[in-house]
């Protein structure tokens, strides 16, 4: 229904109105790398922080997953390399049939790496999902649900002193803002995310880009023209 002319106009003069006003969409804050690592600094050697700290850097630096996604994670679809491991994405938002597509494999490497190998030996889990609850007494119990990864996001903020607005989306609008920051090009970026639209990606990357931006720095250069 949404699709039909009568609607998509009213959305469309709903959307120009809001914005004649200033109001513009609401996004969660953006977990770039300063908040992120003082996030993963609240994770201690307890299996819920050993727990925390894997799940943060996997949905993080491998493109930014989304919970349903991160919860779908597990050791069938998860393999180890000699770099780390390569977590194959068979079914996403945007991939909703589970199509082979050539960007499905995600790395995980470096810090990534290490805390989910750090992760799954202090566990013990050697096959089903990742990522479990862990109950009194240290007892590895059922698969998290989606929603509990939101729940760690906004504990782990709340514990590391971050204010404002968090959700789990703050770490895939975190990688995307990072990696504008960074210069990666948009085509790497994208491979990673899944984003099957340049206009939704874009809205993070420029904004991670801007602060760098070279045309903010006009009057500090000298002038060629009279050096």
């Amino acid at each position: 229904p949404c699709r039909a002319a009568a609607v998509r106009e009213l959305l469309a003069k709903t959307r120009r109105a809001y914005a004649k006003r200033g109001v513009a969409p609401a996004r969660k804050v953006a977990l770039t790398r300063e908040p992120l690592q003082a996030m993963l600094a609240t994770c201690d050697d307890s299996l819920r922080g050993l727990r925390d700290r894997a799940l943060l850097l996997f949905a993080w630096a491998s493109g930014g997953r989304r919970r349903s996604e991160v919860v779908r994670a597990s050791m069938e679809n998860t393999r180890r390399t000699a770099d780390g491991f390569l977590y194959t994405l068979a079914h996403s938002k945007t991939n909703q049939a589970g199509a082979v597509r050539a960007n499905d494999q995600k790395p995980i490497a470096g810090m990534a790496a290490q805390a989910l190998d750090a992760w799954l030996r202090a566990s013990g889990i050697t096959q089903g999902p990742l990522f479990r609850r862990v109950r009194r007494g240290g007892v590895v119990g059922e698969p998290l649900a989606a929603a509990a990864v939101r729940d760690i996001v906004q504990e782990r903020c709340r514990l590391a002193g971050l204010e404002g607005d968090f959700s789990a989306h703050s770490l895939r609008s975190g990688f995307v803002t990072e990696a504008g920051r960074r210069n990666v090009p948009l085509g790497d970026t994208m491979a990673m995310t899944g984003h099957a639209s340049v206009a939704t990606v874009m809205g993070y990357f420029r904004a991670g880009a801007a602060a760098e931006s070279p045309a903010a720095r006009l009057l500090d250069e000298p002038d060629p023209q009279h050096r």
